[in-house]
Parts: structure tokens; sequence; C-alpha cells
């Protein structure tokens, strides 16, 4: 019960408490009064009734002022410092206590804050000694974030669970975006905290990330895995991929996250094309040219007497063709030198580790048994794994489903600068017919899908194919032509021990190993949240007001994130009432020819995934929202928090939650108000100081969160 209630029912139990001693009173009074002294009595109040009602009234009404008078400075008062102390104590605020209420109350709170002036004096001794101590330290951090920020490649240090903690101006470049409505000057794919699966596919990742597992069991110190995507905006990517090591609590070592060393080889591979452009324009340019030479030599040859200008002018044939195979030869070497040498990238991989790889995925997807046989171990391949390993299921499913083999064995030999990989069963003989067949048809099995070919794949790895039957053992087996490789220079791990601070970073993303449980039973301090807030032309969606200004930002780890902001204009369509613009000072001319809500709000959608929404009066701004959700379509699903009804859980006695008042109680200063980004900054910067407030309260979970809120009389309002 709120002090607002109490106050109410302890008044009403005085009043009914002294209009039932003042009954019972006149009933003792008039009982011992004798019938005359009754009757004098009557006749002494006739005609006054008024005069003592208002007397009645009167004294009730001070006694009700003077309860209120005593309950306000020795109740509420007591009670809305102690909101303010836990204030000062729990988000560290420089906030001190109000000199309010009575005297013996003012002397409290003059002790309190003196006490609080000792405490940051000596928080601030504390904090230059850690400064000082930290000095030599930081200059690391500072060289090592230079080194991060100039290397001209791409480098992304992720968590296990695909979190972004590191990345550097390379990986920001790389993965930029073009300006558009929300982002006047572009922007970047990457940030702390989203994750790595919105920029590469997640099982390329999955498999680089198993493959590193795999090598480190077989006793690899420093293994690392290569395999090459493309991005969303269609660059073709190369990564190389080694593991960051960590001991959990048993001091056991274990991945705790991985780099990503990222290369854009679009233009690589656009050479590649050039390259089979150019050796077509040699060969059939060369080919007349040839056909006139030999042609003219024949005629030389066989005409020994042949007219000496006859003779002159088949040798002048002779010489035009070879200039002009001379210029075409030399227009290639200067212009197509480069083009001449490019090749698929492939990774170097010992041939026992893809073998293993091949019989996890197969057994696990297509529950289909297998074995090995004769596997050396010391060969290495120069493969594209993730295809490679494509083609294995895709052969092993097609066995399965249409010639119901029930076992796969795998063989691997050296034939020289190739390998031999055979996948080997017993008892079915199939048709070379039927191999070309499969040749043509997309990689599909286990669910995953590919647009490869498996003749595709194996002209990839300059490779071939073929049927072969064993009669004497009564088996039958596919034969893969791979090239063979030498061990690959290895890239020693990242030590979480040691070097520095990028510019982009936060190392302590390492800790968030539960990316896939539900965010209800996540710590408040474990989310990612998206800030946001909203300008509109009115104060009524249901009559047509639209949203004409969206800005957010996101916190990360405990951290707002002021360079990772989303803000825009948005062109309403109609005009702006007039009491909205003296408030946020936005005109139609502003306005006009900016992107409409439909477009804005995809955007918007993409930057606020896999996060929790924080507002203030949130249930405002989610009403536009979903209010556009047909026309855009879009829909947010994200969990919400409000600003507005965590302050009413936080300071239930305080009379105003209002953003001002709340950033005042706790020691946040107000910059850009009435401005969507400057409120969702203000409002995010008020988020992080009631998170340790909250957890006071005994409130540490989002669900926990979700249910105070949902229980307050302010998440009932409609709009």
């Amino acid at each position: 019960m709120t002090g607002k209630k109490k106050f109410i029912v302890a008044l009403a139990a005085l009043y009914a408490f002294l209009g039932a001693v003042t009954v019972l009173l006149y009933v003792v009074l008039w009982t011992t009064l004798a019938a005359e002294e009754q009757r004098a009595v009557l006749r002494i109040l006739h005609g006054r009734e008024g005069i003592i009602i208002f007397i009645i009234l009167a004294a009730l009404a001070a006694m009700g002022l003077a309860f209120e008078y005593l309950y306000r400075h020795y109740v509420s008062a007591p009670l809305r410092l102690v909101e303010k102390l836990g204030v000062i104590v729990a988000a560290d605020s420089k906030v001190r206590l109000p000199q309010e209420g009575p005297v013996e109350l003012r002397a409290l709170t003059a002790a309190i804050n003196q006490l609080a002036d000792e405490r940051d004096a000596l928080k601030h001794d504390v904090q230059e000694k850690i400064e000082s101590a930290k000095e030599a330290i930081e200059e690391e951090k500072n060289r090592f974030a230079a080194l991060m920020s100039e290397l001209n490649q791409s480098v992304i240090v992720c968590n296990v669970d695909g979190r972004i903690l590191l990345y550097n101006n390379g990986a920001r470049r790389m993965f930029r975006v073009e300006a558009g409505p929300a982002r006047p000057a572009g922007g970047s794919l990457v940030g702390l905290g989203r994750s790595i699966f919105g920029i590469l596919e997640r099982s390329l990742v999955a498999h680089g990330l198993d493959r590193l597992r795999q090598r480190l069991a077989s006793g690899d110190a420093h293994p690392i895995a290569h395999f090459v995507t493309s991005a969303q905006d269609g660059q073709l990517i190369r990564a190389q991929m080694a593991p960051v090591m960590h001991r959990d609590h048993n001091g056991t070592q274990e991945v705790g996250g991985y780099v990503l060393t990222l290369e854009d080889i679009t233009q690589h591979f656009e050479l590649e094309n050039q390259r089979d452009m150019v050796l077509q324009s040699l060969t059939e340019g060369s080919r007349s040219s040839l056909a006139s030479v030999r042609a003219a030599v024949e005629n030389l040859l066989e005409y020994g007497d042949m007219e000496p200008a006859q003779r002159d002018r088949f040798l002048r044939i002779v010489r035009d063709e070879v200039e002009t195979m001379g210029a075409r030869l030399d227009k290639t070497v200067n212009e197509f030198a480069d083009a001449l040498k490019v090749r698929w990238p492939l990774e170097d991989m010992l041939g026992f580790e893809l073998v293993q790889a091949a019989q996890q995925r197969i057994e696990q997807r297509l529950s289909l048994l297998t074995k090995t046989e004769e596997v050396d171990e010391e060969l290495w391949l120069k493969v594209d794994s993730y295809s490679l390993l494509q083609v294995v299921s895709y052969l092993a499913a097609r066995l399965k489903d249409e010639f119901q083999v029930r076992e796969l064995r795998f063989r691997l030999s050296s034939a020289g600068r190739l390998v031999h990989l055979d996948l080997i069963w017993s008892g079915v003989i199939i048709g070379t017919e039927t191999l070309v067949a499969w040749e043509m048809d997309p990689l599909t099995a286990g669910g995953e899908n590919s647009p490869l070919t498996l003749r595709e794949v194996m002209e990839r790895h300059s490779g071939e194919i073929w049927f072969q039957r064993d009669k004497a053992s009564h088996r039958a087996y596919f034969r893969l032509l791979i090239p063979a490789a030498t061990a690959p220079a290895a890239m020693p791990p990242l030590s979480l021990h040691g070097g520095g601070r990028p510019e982009y970073y936060d190392f302590d993303l390492f800790r968030q190993t539960e990316e896939y449980s539900a965010l209800d039973d996540r710590l408040l301090s474990q989310l990612t949240y998206t800030v946001f807030d909203t300008e509109t032309t009115g104060l009524d969606p249901s009559a047509g007001d639209e949203i004409i200004q969206l800005g957010a930002a996101r916190i990360v780890n405990g951290r707002l994130l002021r360079g990772e902001v989303f803000d825009c204009l948005v062109d309403p369509r109609r005009p702006v009432a007039p009491e909205s613009l003296k408030v946020h000072g936005i005109t139609d001319d502003m306005l006009a020819g900016r992107p409409t809500i439909d477009r804005v709000l995809p955007d918007f959608h993409t930057f606020c995934e896999d996060t929790v929404l924080v507002g203030h009066n949130a249930a405002f701004d989610m009403r536009f929202l979903q209010m556009k959700e047909g026309r855009s379509g879009v829909a947010f699903r994200q969990p919400v928090l409000d600003t507005l009804l965590l302050s009413t859980i936080i300071h239930p006695n305080q009379e105003s939650h209002r953003l001002e008042a709340i950033a005042e109680r706790l020691g946040v200063n107000i910059s850009g108000r009435h401005t969507a980004l400057g409120d969702a900054m203000v409002t995010g910067e008020i988020f992080l100081k009631m998170l340790p407030l909250l957890q006071e309260k005994g409130i540490r979970t989002l669900r926990e969160a979700r249910e105070a809120a949902e229980r307050n009389f302010y998440a009932k309002l409609q709009y």
C-alpha cells in the first residue's frame, strides 16, 4: 500500500473513532439527564443546529489538516529521503538530500550529506591511486588501439555465441552501408554486441569453430580455419579464424571466442572471370591467325619455284599475322597479368580432419553408419572444406535414399600431387549415367541446400570424381581427386590477458555464454538494449497522428554507445499540430521530402534486432509503431521496458515521474531535450542509473522487471 493510501485509511479511521466517541458520549450524557433537563437542552439547541454542524466540520477539518501536516513532515518526508538516499548509495550519484521537514529531520539529512561528501572524498583519493597505477597499462592499450585502427585487414573478435566484442576500422569500412534516410552519413553492419551472423553465414562460422575444436582436441596448439563466403551486398569474403582461449572455473582451457581476419576478394574473383575471358580471347583470336600462317607456309614449301612477287605476298601474310599475334600477347601481358595468376581461394587442412567432419555430419544429419579404412593422417589437402563436405553429404544422402545404402566407408590415400578420397559401399552397383545426372543437381542433404552442383565444386578444386567398381570385394566407390597441400603456417591464439584496447571493443562480452537462453531469465546487466524515443504530429495515434522523428541508441554491457545511433526525420504526410510544434520545434518544411514511415521502420527494426527496447512512457511510442505494422511490413516483438514504470517501482513516494524529474533525482544532465535522439540518450543514462536500484529492490532479471512493471497503475493506461 502506498503512503497516500495509508494516510487516507488512517484519517478515515481517526474520523470513525472520533464519531464513535462522540455518539457514545452523547448517549451516556443524555441517559443521565432527567426529562426536564433533556427538554431544557433541546430548547437551548433549537435553531442553532447549523452553527453546531459548522463547528463540528471545522474541528474535523482542522484535525485532518493537522494530521496531514504531521504525516507529511514525520512520515512522508522521511520516506522520500530514504528513496533519495538509495540513489546516493546505489547509483553513486552526486545528488544530496534536500534540507526539508522538521528540525530533527534536517539535522539528520545534514549528517548524511556530510558522510556522503566524506565518502566521495575517499573514493576520489582511491580513484587517483588507481588511475596512477593504470597509466602504464593504458599506454600499451593506446598503442594496441592505434595498431588495430590502422590495420588494412579487417579484424573482428567474437564470443562463442557470435556476439561482436571487438572490431577495427577496417571491419567497419568493409561492412559499411550506404547513406540513407536513417543514416545520413552512412553506417556499418558491425557494432558491439551485435551478431556476426547478421554479416556472415551462421553455418560457415559454426563449421570453422568446430574445426578449431577438433584441431585443439588432436593436439594442435595453434589451430586456424579458413572459409570463403559472400556478404549481404554480394562481397566475396575470405575469412581466417583463430581461437581465443580462456580458462573455465575448473581451470580447464576452452575456446571462449574467435578472431576473424577478413579479406574482400571480390576484385580477385572478378579477375578470375577476366582471366577466363583473356584465355578465350587468346585461343579464339589466335586460331584464324595460326590458320593463315600455316596456309602461307604450306604454299611456300609446296611451290618452291613460286614467282618472287607471289612469295613476297605469302611472306607478308606470315609477318602480319605474327605481328597481330604478338600484339595480342603483349596486350594480355600488360593488362591481364594479374588476372592470369588468380585462382579460387582454397584452404589447407589435414585430410583426416575432413574425414572426421564428414563422418560426424553424415551420422548426425542422415543417421547413416560410417567407418574408416586406410586413412593417411599425414596428408594435407587444399580445399574449400565447407563445399566439399556438402558434396560428401550429398552423395551419402543420394546413396541412402535411392539405393538404400546403410553403411559408408572412407579411404584417404596419396597420389603424388593429388589425394584420393574414396566413399565406399557394399552390394549396390550404380551406373556412370547416374553419377553424371547427380553432378548436375544442386547439392541438397540433411535439410541444407546449396545452389552449387557437384560438378561446380569439383571444378572449383580443379579435381575430378568418378565411379569405380571392385569386383573381387563386391564393393563400389566414388573417388574424389583433390589437390594435395603442405602444412600451413599457424597463427598463435590471442590471449585474453594480454594486448590492449582498440577503438571499438568490449571484452566483457566474453561472459555472455547463454545466447540462446530465454531473455526473460537473463540478468538485466547481461542484456543488450535499444533506447528509443519518437516525436509526433500530435498525441492521438488513433486519430491519425504520425511519427515525425525516430531516434535510438544502443546499450551494450552497461555502456551507452553514442557512436552507434539511429536518427531520422519522417515525412508524416500531414501537418504538425501547433501544440506539438511548440514542444519539439519540428516544422512541416523540415519534414518535406523526408522518407515516409514505411521506409524508415524496416531500418529501425534491423537496428534494434536481438535487443530489449527501452523507452520513457514507452506505451505511447509502441502504440505508434504497432499501428504501422501493416503498412511497413515489420512487427516489433521485442521485450519492452519503460523507465516511467521502473521509476514508480524504485521511488513510489515521489510526486513526479516525468523524465526531467527522474533525471534530477538520479543526477543525470539533460541535453537535447525534445528531440528524439536527445530524449533517447537521456533515457539511456537514466536506465543505467536505475539498474543498481532495481537490484536493491530484488529485481534482477528481465522477467522480474516486466512483472513488477505490469502490476503498476500506469501500465494499464491505453493510447
